[in-house]
C-alpha cells in the first residue's frame, strides 16, 4: 500500500522498582527528594504501589518510540506499558507514573508516534508537508503493537494525503475517525500566486498589439471624415436653386 514503511514491533525495557511501605503525599514528597518517582501498577489481579529511580525512566521517556515494560518490583515481575506520566510544571522532573499491567489475550490502547520518511514530490513543486497528527491512537495486543508509525511520503503530490482510514495493520485497530488526515501536502501561497501571474503574462501579449490596431482604426476614420464633410457644402449649394 502506498505510503507505508515496514514498522517494527515494540521493544521491551526493564525497570526495577521498590515496593512502597507507606502511602500519602508526605511519603511521595520524601521519595521525590531522593530522586525517586512514586508509581502505581493496575489492570491485573492486584494493584501495586512502588517507586523507581527517576533517571531509570530515560530510555523509556526520552525516545521517539514506545516500549513495553518489564517491571521487577520486589523480586516479582510484571509485563506492563506506561499508561500515564506527570511532570513538575516548573522543573520538568517526573513526579508520578502509572503503569498498566498487560494481560495475555487482552488488548491495550496506546498512542503511537508518527514519523515521516522520504521527500514528497509535492514539496519539491512548492507545496508544504503537514503532519496533522503527532500520534495515532491504536488498539491491539501488545505482541502486535508497533513502536512507531512510519509513513513514506515520497509519492505524495500537492493535495495528496494519508488518512486514518488508509492505515491497515494486522491485529491493530486505529481509533480516530477514518477521514482524519495524518499527513498531507497542501498548496502554499507561493504556488497560488504563481498561477495568476503566469496567466497575466500570457494575456499581456495580445493586449500589447491593441493600441496599434486602435491607432490604425483612428487613421482610417480621419481619412474618411473630410470626405463626408466635403459633401455637406454641395448639399447646401442646391438649396437656393429650388426657389
Amino acid at each position: 500500500m502506498r505510503g507505508f514503511q515496514k514498522n517494527k514491533k515494540m521493544k521491551t525495557i526493564k525497570l526495577n522498582g521498590a515496593l512502597r511501605t507507606k502511602s500519602g503525599k508526605k511519603d511521595a514528597m520524601h521519595l521525590r527528594r531522593e530522586a525517586k518517582v512514586p508509581c502505581i501498577l493496575y489492570g491485573g489481579k492486584e494493584t501495586v504501589t512502588f517507586s523507581v529511580i527517576e533517571k531509570d525512566f530515560k530510555p523509556l521517556v526520552f525516545t521517539p518510540e514506545i516500549h513495553a515494560v518489564k517491571l521487577d518490583v520486589g523480586g516479582k515481575e510484571y509485563n506492563a506499558i506506561l499508561q500515564d506520566i506527570q511532570y513538575h510544571t516548573v522543573t520538568d522532573h517526573i513526579i508520578h507514573a502509572d503503569f498498566l499491567e498487560v494481560v495475555p489475550g487482552k488488548s491495550v490502547v496506546m498512542n503511537v508516534p508518527v514519523q515521516t520518511e522520504g521527500t514528497a514530490p509535492g514539496v519539491k513543486a512548492g507545496g508544504k508537508l503537514q503532519k496533522k497528527l503527532r500520534t495515532v491512537r491504536v488498539k491491539g495486543p501488545v505482541e502486535k503493537m508497533i513502536d512507531v508509525l512510519r509513513l513514506d511520503v515520497s509519492k505524495l503530490e500537492i493535495g495528496d494525503s494519508i488518512r486514518v482510514g488508509d492505515l491497515k495493520y494486522d491485529g491493530l485497530t486505529f481509533l480516530q475517525a477514518p477521514n482524519i488526515t495524518v499527513v498531507g501536502v497542501r498548496i502554499t501561497r507561493n504556488v497560488v500566486e504563481e498561477t495568476p501571474a503566469a496567466a497575466a503574462t500570457t494575456a499581456a501579449a495580445p493586449a500589447a498589439g491593441a493600441p496599434a490596431a486602435g491607432a490604425a482604426a483612428a487613421k482610417t476614420d480621419d481619412k474618411k471624415a473630410p470626405a463626408a464633410d466635403a459633401k455637406k457644402p454641395a448639399g447646401d449649394a442646391k438649396a437656393p436653386a429650388k426657389k
